[in-house]
């Protein structure tokens, strides 16, 4: 009887593809941030002025918000392990190259085409938490691999800063780029769907589908068509889940753009104190992340229902994200830290609208709808750092900045509260499941 309990007893395949899915997150941060800590010398160097480098920076987010929806596409039509795993290879690679860059247009080049190798990796994490775990460890999973992205900003920007001063900038990017292909190797050895894992069992597999996990969501690939994308952007649950994550991501990329420049201008730190005091806020969002997920995970198991679980920590998020205004009405170096440490825990929370994306997703487009949700979030990257950069060009302070970004988080608060109503799968009505309508044909 023991030697069969044994035998029957589930693997935990799945753990081993969250921390792959934690490394991965990571790398792709580190990678995304390299230039930012290269750029100082970098510009000097390549004789970059502001407005090359302003350029340079945004090839990223052009080509990275705008193919989410064919990286998705692509995730749903080849699966996960193919398509992230050789964008993977690709963006870290580009990063690699970006070493040797001679001039400004070789380093828009290459920019931009990390921005396109890196497009399906939050649709693709969110595809394979949705099918290797159950609907109550879902919400730590994905706070799991969200967080990465802190964690790998707050840990490895020193130590690049580090390669800066000790080598020179293109070691930055040789570092960067090598950690990324090393882990590409560890990916197609061990990432695979459920059912095609050789090291995850029968019992592992049901325990994933009793629980509500999609593990059989590889076995019969569909092919996407105009109708799937209408019937997402015209579903009311999903309208609110993408304005929503706008809202969210306006903090991100107000942190990952201007928030030095303010600590420096508005609150009068050196250089030397920026560079310590910007890691902290990442922390706080690498704990928070880690708190909302345990939070709707655990709210899941004490019986509430799967909007509560999962919307609760996500509209707290939202809520105490909104207080960054309050650094407006102080001076302490020590409060203002508090205040933003506060806001990006916050941000953390709601960290979880992922988590969403695998809940409520029709489970042959996870990938497709994870690719809309992706660019909606990520058109914040371009908005805000210009309409910040109007507002302190209009006023010559970063006051109305801060509450023009509070408002905003306000909004998406509203949003989960009022448009996002219940959280539920949604279904494929049995004709596009039908192949009788005109391929969706996607520009990559």
């Amino acid at each position: 009887m023991q030697e069969l309990k044994a035998i029957t007893k589930k693997t935990n395949v799945r753990y081993l593809t969250l921390a792959i899915l934690f490394i991965t997150t990571a790398v792709n941060y580190i990678d995304r941030s390299a230039l930012s800590v290269a750029a100082p010398v970098m510009n000097k160097d390549l004789q970059l002025d502001a407005v090359s480098l302003g350029i340079a920076f945004s090839a990223f987010n052009w080509a990275y918000a705008f193919l989410q929806i064919p990286g998705g596409w692509l995730l749903d039509r080849f699966g996960a392990r193919v398509v992230y795993g050789v964008g993977l290879f690709v963006w870290s690679l580009f990063t690699f190259f970006q070493g040797w860059v001679s001039g400004f247009l070789m380093l828009f080049i290459l920019r931009f085409v990390v921005g396109v190798a890196e497009a399906p990796s939050f649709p693709g994490n969110s595809r394979l938490t949705a099918m290797w775990f159950p609907q109550n460890e879902r919400g730590r999973a994905v706070s799991v691999y969200n967080s990465a992205q802190f964690f790998g900003i707050a840990l490895f920007t020193p130590v690049m800063a580090w390669l800066l001063q000790s080598y020179s900038w293109h070691v930055v990017f040789y570092v960067a780029g090598l950690a990324g292909i090393l882990v590409s190797v560890f990916w197609f050895k061990h990432i695979h769907e459920p059912k095609k894992h050789p090291k995850a069992n029968q019992a592992e597999i049901d325990y994933i589908l009793e629980g509500g996990g999609l593990a059989n969501a590889g076995d019969k690939p569909i092919k996407i068509r105009w109708a799937h994308v209408k019937l997402l952007l015209t579903n009311r649950q999903m309208i609110g889940i993408y304005i929503a994550q706008f809202c969210l991501n306006t903090i991100l990329w107000f942190f990952l753009t201007w928030f030095p420049t303010y600590l420096v201008q508005e609150k009068h730190m050196s250089m030397l104190k920026v560079g310590f005091m910007a890691s902290i806020p990442y922390l706080g969002a690498f704990l928070g992340g880690i708190v909302g997920g345990y939070l709707s995970d655990y709210l899941l198991k004490r019986g509430k229902s799967l909007g509560a679980a999962r919307k609760t920590p996500i509209i707290i998020g939202f809520l105490f994200s909104s207080v960054v205004v309050l650094a407006n009405y102080t001076s302490s170096a020590a409060l203002i830290m508090l205040i933003m440490s506060v806001s990006f825990f916050a941000k953390g929370m709601a960290g979880g609208t992922w988590a969403l994306i695998g809940d409520m997703s029709p489970k042959e487009l996870i990938g497709l709808n994870g690719g809309i949700f992706n660019t909606s979030g990520n058109l914040a990257g371009i908005v805000i750092p210009i309409v910040v950069g109007y507002i302190l060009s209009t006023t010559h302070s970063f006051s109305a900045a801060l509450f023009f970004i509070g408002a905003v988080l306000l909004i998406g608060a509203l949003s989960y509260i009022f448009i996002v109503n219940k959280v539920e799968r949604i279904e494929l009505p049995p004709e596009l499941q039908e192949e009788k309508q005109p391929l969706l044909k996607v520009q990559a």
